[in-house]
């Protein structure tokens, strides 16, 4: 009886250390077109800031449309008002600004991305809310790194 109570002991503090270090999210929208699809499920897993990587996919909490990426308050929504959006980072805290892509850091005072934010672009630049228009997104909205896709695309 013992052992059969430690067995599912065991078996719940995996699946509870699994779920903190582990999400799955379903992609809404066409921002990552052809990389991944509406419908597509991704796993995900946390992460910190200080371990992201240009190139990297990664789930950020939203930016509402119209606001400044930055900016304190406001709503976290993405295109479909999910409150996550998945993008794929193009500089990290301490690379140099890319001015020439995103238009909205044109202007950015300094020459590298500061501490505490992020770049980031959507594959389908016609179809993605992202750094070209509201500029940095800050760390602190981080979720986690995409890992891999899972299963089919749900209908």
């Amino acid at each position: 009886m013992i052992g059969a109570l430690a067995g599912v002991a065991v078996v719940v503090l995996g699946i509870l250390w699994l779920r903190r270090r582990y999400v799955v999210v379903t992609v809404h929208g066409e921002s990552m077109l052809p990389t991944y699809r509406p419908g597509e499920r991704l796993v995900v897993r946390r992460a910190s800031p200080r371990s992201l990587r240009t190139g990297q996919v990664v789930v950020l909490a939203g930016v509402a449309r119209g606001s400044r990426a930055g900016a304190v308050g406001g709503s976290l929504a993405d295109e479909t008002g999910t409150g996550w959006i998945v993008k794929r980072i193009a500089a990290v805290p301490g690379d140099p600004i890319p001015r020439d892509t995103v238009p909205a850091l044109r202007t950015a005072p300094g020459t590298h991305v500061p501490a505490g934010h992020l770049v980031v672009l959507g594959d389908n630049a016609d179809r993605s809310y992202d750094s070209r228009r509201s500029g940095y997104l800050t760390t602190d909205r981080l979720l986690g790194v995409v890992l891999r896709k899972v299963g089919r695309p749900l209908s």
